[in-house]
């Protein structure tokens, strides 16, 4: 490791602790991540985004703990955070396990049933680099369509990431929401849940980062973990079963609860996730 000197002067002002080294570390495609080492022996991981929106990291830092609340799926802690920057405690990787597999299932399980206020937040929010409306609506069916598909679908099409002949497939689908989705309480989700955000500790802990927190249906996060998949799901699915079964046909329902992340990398990467989008609405037509 050697010392980037205005990362680590921007760290030891807001740890008030001194930076012996820092490292680059690779992954992520919005925020440059830097390993440091403390003065006080702790390692920290650092993420900058020079032009982030003002309340970028600050809304990270508030999802962490928010989801850490529940005493259920595990967080790396918060150890500072500005407009410019946000500093977590570092996990050390280790190997997919198959205790932790089943760990992470019951934990959230316990933070999904620990539910919230309603479907939404009080502040909006981002997914990735896109901003993510969160006022809360009266039920998921509603939330659902207008704060998750549906603004994603606009901007896709503007952008040509999706047809008009995809958007209708989409559009139809979202009509029969009320009908196809069971009604449950609201749950405390990550919100984007995918392989890329959950960290297998050298500890034998799993962890969670980078949340898109909102109030909605548990079903949402675990699409979310099959659509890039998740080493040894089939144990976190079980193990999620034994502290929160899940209602009737939710396999069915995969599908539809995958509208809104495909529609987010159409947006962002354009690619096929556009017709991947309209093909998972024609599997409800």
């Amino acid at each position: 490791m050697t010392r980037l000197p205005l990362v680590a002067r921007r760290a030891e002002e807001l740890l008030g602790s001194a930076v012996v080294a820092t490292a680059p570390v690779a992954g992520g495609d919005i925020s440059t991540a830097t390993r440091l080492r403390l003065s006080n022996g702790t390692t920290a991981l650092m993420k900058t985004h020079p032009h982030a929106p003002p309340d970028f990291f600050e809304s990270e830092a508030r999802g962490l703990a928010w989801l850490a609340e529940t005493g259920g799926v595990s967080v790396p802690e918060v150890l500072a955070v500005d407009h410019e920057c946000l500093i977590l405690a570092w996990v050390e990787p280790g190997k997919n396990a198959v205790d932790a597999a089943s760990e992470f299932g019951r934990a959230l399980a316990t933070t999904h049933t620990a539910g919230c206020e309603g479907f939404g937040l009080d502040h909006d929010g981002y997914i990735g680099k896109l901003p993510l409306p969160n006022k809360p609506t009266e039920t998921w069916a509603e939330f659902y369509a207008v704060r998750r598909v549906l603004p994603y679908l606009k901007v896709a099409r503007d952008r040509g990431a999706v047809t008009d002949d995809q958007a209708v497939a989409v559009e139809t689908v979202i009509g029969r929401l009320p009908e196809l989705v069971p009604v449950e309480p609201p749950s405390r989700l990550h919100g984007d849940l995918w392989n890329g955000n959950v960290l297998w500790g050298l500890d034998g802990r799993v962890r969670v980062i980078d949340p898109a927190a909102h109030g909605g249906h548990r079903e949402v996060d675990l699409a979310m973990l099959a659509l890039f998949g998740l080493p040894h799901l089939p144990r976190v699915l079980d193990a999620y079963a034994e502290v929160a079964p899940l209602a009737d046909g939710w396999q069915d329902r995969v599908a539809l609860h995958q509208l809104h992340p495909l529609l987010v990398h159409a947006c962002l990467f354009g690619g096929g996730y556009g017709a991947r989008a309209a093909d998972a609405a024609r599997r409800y037509a």
